[in-house]
């Protein structure tokens, strides 16, 4: 029957360490966003549906109600009862999207779509990251390298710098200063023998 092979998907994942069971395991793994699909048990509480809910909203995942009690789906997953589980992988979960949907197509049949959208679109992507991966394994792609404003704008020559030394640059002497004789006394008068500028030692 079908029902047995969805159980057996769910035992599955569990020892691929692809199935989060237990509230609390489910709610790390829905706000981490790791959790794809979330199973409630047919029989749980109100108030484990309205936190299901919750998790959902919070991982940004589907949640779906399943026609097995607790006793049937702890079974499963190697419990004496599970209310609550959460498929992290999205190919499995598309594969128990599809089971249920073929047991009732009205209430699984949209929530397989989706799935089945979302397992696409993630193929797609695995497949152009090995292909880039090859891509730069075999050198067939090299990123170029990132050009600077400063590679874009032309380059001027500069011309060397200017070696000669600071005092042939301030050969001329500088406006209103006065100019100096190379003697500084030369026109001074001679200061006649025994005159000073010392004054006598008074007695």
């Amino acid at each position: 029957m079908d029902s047995h092979k969805i159980l057996s998907l769910l035992g599955l994942a569990l020892r691929g360490n692809h199935l989060a069971v237990g509230e609390e395991p489910v709610e790390a793994a829905a706000r981490a966003k790791d959790a794809r699909l979330l199973l409630l048990a047919s029989d749980a509480a109100d108030n484990t549906r309205r936190r299901t809910v919750h998790f959902s909203e919070a991982g940004q995942c589907l949640w779906l109600r399943l026609p097995f009690t607790k006793a049937e789906l702890g079974r499963a997953v190697g419990r004496t009862s599970a209310a609550l589980v959460a498929v992290t992988d999205i190919g499995l979960a598309n594969a128990v999207a599809n089971r249920l949907a073929q047991l009732d197509e009205d209430q699984y049949g949209e929530a397989a779509e989706r799935l089945a959208l979302k397992a696409k679109r993630a193929a797609e992507r695995q497949s152009e990251l090995r292909a880039h991966e090859k891509n730069v394994r075999t050198g067939k792609y090299r990123p170029k390298p990132r050009r600077t404003p400063e590679d874009s704008s032309p380059q001027v020559e500069k011309s060397p710098p200017d070696r000669r030394p600071r005092n042939q640059n301030r050969s001329r002497p500088r406006r209103g200063s006065p100019t100096r004789s190379p003697h500084p006394y030369a026109h001074s008068r001679p200061v006649k023998k025994g005159k000073g500028s010392f004054r006598k030692r008074e007695d």
